[in-house]
């Protein structure tokens, strides 16, 4: 292990707040961060993580952000106990200096001893901070636990925060937030996965989104468990502070059951509005997929999620971006085969996430969770779940040059 690693060692019941004392010591532990160079021709596909390497029996849930350098920044859980969402899982992180061709070594960015830290989502502010939210269990609570009430308050969904003021050479310690970030009757709690986002225009400008999702108790005499999929739900959190405080904005955790959101991405439209698309989780819906869009940067929805049927795919985690540039589309990416998690697929749309059209098919291989990045002004960059027999053998990168989408 890294002697980032072991200087990020917590107490199991103190969380990731434990850490506050080695702060100081984090300072001192830095690595070369050099200047972003531009990525050899040729250079389309790398492999970032690989199961059964550096420590880990397996790598999930990618997240990934272009740094004030232009460097790129690859997040992810590395998990100890094997695939399972429960366990000894550490959120590390490797960086790219040549837009994403080749990597550094893997770092770990927040490690929880016997428990789970994950589910990150990075943003990078106006002064070139990088923000990271992430969430925290005790190792032995599942999600079924979690949902049904069953865990004390200590071992369940905490919410924490820290950041970078170097480029991601260094970070403070954990700090927890779950006071603000997490309401009294919820349950079970996820940051992103993937990306947060920086609004760059209107009112709000500079304001960072962090889409999340939850769980609701079921109500007093209710002979429902908790965990029946209706009651999941979704909201976001936003800063106007660069990350010192939060908020929750919108919550959307109707039950019944049409559809059930659950983990959730944002981006800023062109426009100012924020566009939300949710995964749903097994709602009567068509489809797998729902949408909805903020006027006033996230603090409420214009209107409930409502279904996306265009979006035909899983029940899987998805990403959302959208690209720069003049005419430049709104981009989704995730699995496109409707029964299992593999095929995947980039979509665009042309108008704000109304109508969406296939763009570009990376392979027919099984896939799963993804997030999107602006590489610079022609190049975006997919972080992905994929592998010849299984979706959770690497996580890969992807190049694309926007004039490559249909």
């Amino acid at each position: 292990m890294s002697r980032l690693g072991k200087l990020m060692r917590l107490h199991k019941r103190g969380g990731p707040a434990a850490a506050a004392g080695v702060t100081a010591l984090l300072a001192a532990v830095t690595a070369g961060v050099t200047p972003a160079q531009a990525a050899p021709r040729g250079c389309e596909v790398s492999v970032p993580y690989t199961a059964g390497t550096e420590g880990y029996s397996a790598f999930r849930i990618p997240a990934v952000i272009t740094t004030k350098s232009g460097d790129l920044l690859a997040f992810a859980e590395g998990r100890s106990d094997g695939l399972g969402d429960a366990g000894n899982i550490d959120t590390v992180v490797k960086r790219s200096a040549d837009g994403g061709c080749t990597w550094q070594p893997l770092r770990v960015v927040q490690d929880s001893g016997p428990n789970t830290s994950g589910n990150p989502a990075p943003v990078v502010t106006a002064s070139g901070r990088i923000v990271l939210l992430t969430t925290y269990n005790a190792g032995t609570a599942t999600e079924t636990q979690i949902l049904r009430g069953q865990v004390p308050a200590e071992d369940g969904r905490r919410v924490f925060t820290q950041y970078s003021d170097d480029d991601g050479a260094t970070w403070t310690a954990p700090r927890e937030i779950t006071a603000s970030a997490k309401l009294p009757n919820w349950r079970w709690y996820a940051t992103g996965p993937g990306h947060a986002t920086l609004l760059t225009h209107g009112p709000h400008r500079g304001r960072l989104v962090v889409p999340a999702n939850h769980s609701i108790a079921p109500p007093a005499g209710s002979t429902d468990l908790g965990s029946e999929a209706k009651y999941y739900g979704g909201h976001d959190l936003y800063s106007d502070d660069n990350g010192r405080t939060w908020h929750i904005g919108y919550v959307d955790d109707n039950t019944d059951g049409e559809v059930n959101v659950n983990e959730t991405t944002a981006t800023e439209l062109p426009d100012g509005r924020v566009y939300f698309n949710t995964r749903d989780q097994n709602g009567t819906a068509a489809g797998n997929r729902a949408d909805a869009y903020s006027l006033d940067g996230g603090r409420t929805l214009r209107r409930p999620f409502q279904p996306q049927p265009a979006l035909v795919g899983p029940v899987v985690e998805g990403s959302v971006l959208q690209a720069r540039g003049p005419k430049a589309p709104l981009l989704f990416s995730g699995p496109a085969d409707p029964a299992k998690r593999a095929v995947m697929t980039l979509r665009a749309s042309h108008d704000g996430g109304v109508t969406w059209q296939s763009a570009l098919t990376l392979s027919q291989l099984p896939a799963s969770y993804s997030d999107l990045v602006q590489v610079d002004a022609r190049t975006v960059g997919l972080l992905y779940e994929t592998g010849n027999t299984g979706a959770n053998e690497t996580i890969t990168f992807r190049r694309i040059d926007l004039r490559d989408l249909s």
